[in-house]
């Protein structure tokens, strides 16, 4: 049965100018570059501004208006006024400065190293087969992360080849015997022992080192010595020296392996670059490489002809000048975006510099005040959703380090007196009291806490806890040495 009814609703839509905004904020300074690339690349009338200052810019007047009647009015698509323009220079780089990426050589991958050593050895087809497949599926770590059934049952289907559990472990014992030592282990139990079968185990403590990775290995992963002492028969010097065998093996053989060519390295790019100059902070936004962008001369000549030209406007040349307007619209919304970018980070920025301008004179991290996300929206007068995406994936250069945006928002607590400190100051304490403490008795969490409660900071033994992992410091058990 169809009904009808009307109804009155309240929507928010955003403008294409407000959706690019948004997603060019989302944006650091590293991608900035190539999203302005691709904006060239798809839309011809954008295009870039040239350092020749005698280059003609202003664009041409219109000779004929177009009547009232004409839909495609484009008076406002041709004069100047009407087309933003931006700067994105930094102050601090010459015109003259040039860029140039070093380009790399690709080298040898860690799976071709593998492949090579099986050229290596006197196999039969079929056999050399079963393990170039097992080295297929190494990662990159040197670890087999599949199961030897998987393995046969993928042969059967992709190679059609039949093989037993016997054959495929045989094939995996060979790969198991190349370089790296320990390449093609399944856990890291394997791993270890795989390296330590190529040592001499005549050595005494090569031997215990052995015994307690084959027989002892999860008492050594949770630190219980007591007992592989005990059950080895051995003094507590002979357990430290097997010890010291087994943390000079390689947990990741094949990270160790791979050609450093071929390792893909993360360049930090800092968002902004602040400076102190006789005692007073300079804020400036990191541009470099960043291009300006103009309108094109050429589209806005295109629809002179057009405007002028009354008698040679046939359908086709209607739909041109659609599709330039369009084009025109896109090229504006996106420079304009960029403009407004620029101004909400630098806002943004400069909110946080006077928020935490003790911190950023000095440098110490126990001048910074506890700060979250409302706090600037506050003082700004933005979202607490517009913060959020200037401070993600944001960099700042700072004349004592580079820090993501992110490192100086944190909660805060109250200490017995009253005041309000970051956690970011209880987090430093807590890893200065674990880095003095003696580490054949290590401080609990209820230590650490009664340590923090002493210092005035009185929080429970879970918070201690969670700060601790959030810091990635293990429990008291694992960080005991002999």
């Amino acid at each position: 049965m169809l009904k009808q009814s009307l109804q009155q609703k309240l929507l928010q839509k955003l403008s294409p100018l407000q959706i690019q905004v948004i997603k060019l904020l989302e944006i650091p300074a590293a991608h900035l570059e190539q999203r302005i690339k691709k904006e060239l690349e798809e839309n011809p009338v954008l295009e870039l501004e040239h350092d020749n200052q005698d280059q003609e810019r202003d664009e041409p007047e219109v000779r004929e208006k177009v009547s009232d009647k004409d839909e495609l009015s484009i008076d406002e698509y041709i004069r100047d006024e009407d087309i933003p323009a931006y700067k994105l220079q930094a102050r601090n780089f010459s015109k003259d400065d040039k860029h140039e990426d070093i380009p790399f050589s690709n080298g040898t991958t860690f799976h071709e190293q593998l492949i090579s050593q099986l050229g290596l050895r006197m196999l039969s087809d079929r056999e050399h087969t079963i393990a170039e497949y097992i080295i297929g599926n190494i990662d990159e770590d040197g670890y087999l992360r599949r199961e030897i059934n998987e393995i046969i049952d993928d042969l059967a289907f992709s190679q059609n080849l039949e093989l037993d559990d016997q054959e495929a472990l045989k094939m995996l014992e060979l790969v198991q015997d190349f370089d790296p030592p320990g390449v093609a282990a399944r856990d890291l139990q394997e791993c270890l022992l795989l390296q330590m079968k190529r040592k001499d185990r005549s050595f005494p403590d090569i031997e215990n080192a052995y015994q307690i990775l084959l027989n002892h290995f999860e008492e050594f992963t949770r630190k219980h010595y007591d007992k592989i002492t005990k059950r080895l028969h051995i003094e507590e010097d002979e357990l430290k020296d097997a010890l010291s065998e087994i943390l000079k093996l390689n947990p990741k053989p094949g990270s160790s392996y791979s050609n450093p060519m071929t390792k893909t390295i993360q360049h930090i790019i800092p968002d902004f670059i602040l400076e102190l100059e006789d005692d007073e902070l300079q804020l400036t936004l990191n541009n470099r490489n960043i291009p300006e962008l103009r309108i094109s001369s050429t589209y806005a000549n295109m629809l002179e002809d057009y405007s002028s030209n009354k008698k040679n406007r046939t359908p086709d040349k209607k739909d041109a000048v659609l599709f330039v307007k369009q084009k025109l619209d896109s090229a504006k919304w996106f420079i304009d975006a960029i403009k407004q970018r620029q101004n909400t980070l630098m806002l943004v920025m400069e909110a946080i510099l006077d928020y935490q301008h003790d911190y950023f004179m000095e440098g110490d991290e126990t001048n910074l005040r506890p700060m979250i996300l409302k706090d600037i929206a506050e003082v700004t007068n933005l979202d607490i959703s517009t913060i959020s995406r200037v401070s993600n994936s944001k960099y700042i250069q700072t004349h004592f380090g580079i820090f993501p945006l992110k490192y100086f928002f944190s909660e805060g607590m109250q200490t017995d007196s009253g005041e309000e400190v970051s956690t970011r100051e209880i987090k430093k304490i807590l890893e200065e009291c674990i880095g003095n403490e003696d580490k054949r008795k290590p401080l609990t969490d209820d230590r650490l806490a009664e340590i923090l409660n002493d210092k005035s900071y009185n929080i429970a033994r879970r918070t201690v806890a969670k700060y601790r992992e959030q810091l990635n410091i293990p429990v008291a058990r694992l960080r005991k040495e002999l």
